[in-house]
């Protein structure tokens, strides 16, 4: 059974970097932002058992598999004029971790008693050029619920710091911005394939905090629902679910909908691939005009043989 790290506080100390994680299991630890002027945007996911990789899931086909073998940090920035993607799995041998930081490769994110820091140096796919530079979360307030997935209890979430400001400032390619952000954590003893068919997941920023909005159709048939609210002293409470609009498939014919008290309208898509969808989507959440960062993800399509001989030209492998 995966064991959750202690919950980090405004004061002390522990991310939880070196929480224990079973064979075939998976910790992701997901931050996003859009810059104050809404023309930049950033998603950096840090794997230890990467939930997606082509090369986990064929190596668990006859046996259980170290989730330390397969770890990854995933860097993408969504530009006006061209986005980059980098994502190189790399094995236990370039992976060093504590309870306050994880070094995975050349790049290595690290708690500091106040804020998330990303340390980062990768080289993009399927076109090479180079992503380095530093990257900080200072969340306003550190939440205190987590919540379990799954009747089986083998798959978690915690919406760490859903209110947070994010400082960008690269080397390459140049560039120094901040904006709104959000900082959470997923967690699982199993494949995340084992629980899941599909799901959407989305938060907004609001005046005095955010919105998530988390919904997944579990395998057994039965249903994940989630509205919640945080203010930015992580206070939480939940809200009745507007309505459910559909939206334009993605070129990759990816199903895509969104709740909203208005009609909502894709603003942007950001990453297209044969599984999975992440959008800017303009809605009304509680009263307010907003943007949702918006992800839509198919498990069937994932397992998808075809889909997995494509994922190593995004995800390629190094050690």
């Amino acid at each position: 059974m995966l064991h959750w790290p202690d919950r980090p506080t405004a004061d002390t100390a522990s991310a939880g970097f070196n929480l224990h994680v079973p064979d075939n299991g998976y910790a992701w630890w997901y931050i996003d932002a859009i810059s104050d002027d809404g023309t930049e945007g950033l998603t950096i996911i840090t794997f230890v058992g990467s939930v997606f990789s082509p090369y986990y899931r064929f190596a668990r086909r006859n046996q259980p598999v170290d989730p330390m073998n397969h770890c990854a940090i995933n860097v993408a920035l969504y530009r006006e004029n061209g986005n980059r993607w980098t994502m190189t799995e790399r094995g236990r041998g370039h992976v060093e971790r504590s309870a306050t930081q994880l070094s995975i490769g050349p790049s290595r994110v690290f708690w500091d008693g106040s804020a998330l820091n990303f340390e980062i140096d990768e080289v993009t796919a399927p076109i090479p050029s180079r992503i380095k530079g530093r990257v900080r979360v200072i969340p306003c307030a550190i939440t205190q619920q987590a919540f379990t997935l799954n009747e089986d209890g083998n798959h978690r979430w915690w919406p760490i710091a859903p209110c947070s400001r994010v400082e960008v400032e690269l080397e390459k390619p140049k560039l120094r911005w901040s904006g709104e952000g959000y900082f959470d954590m997923n967690a699982g003893d199993v494949p995340i394939e084992h629980g899941f068919t599909v799901w959407e997941w989305s938060r907004a920023a609001l005046r005095n905090g955010t919105a998530i909005l988390y919904e997944a159709e579990r395998r057994d048939g039965s249903r994940l629902d989630l509205a919640l609210q945080f203010d930015k002293s992580g206070a939480m409470q939940m809200f009745e679910f507007p309505t459910l609009h559909p939206l334009p498939r993605t070129p990759w014919r990816v199903s895509r909908s969104a709740r909203s008290q208005s009609e909502a309208a894709v603003v942007r898509t950001l990453e297209d691939s044969p599984f999975y969808a992440r959008s800017m989507i303009a809605t009304t959440l509680l009263g307010e005009q907003t943007t949702l960062m918006h992800e839509s993800l198919s498990l069937e399509r994932f397992r998808m043989p075809v889909v997995q001989a494509m994922l190593p030209f995004r995800m390629p492998r190094r050690g």
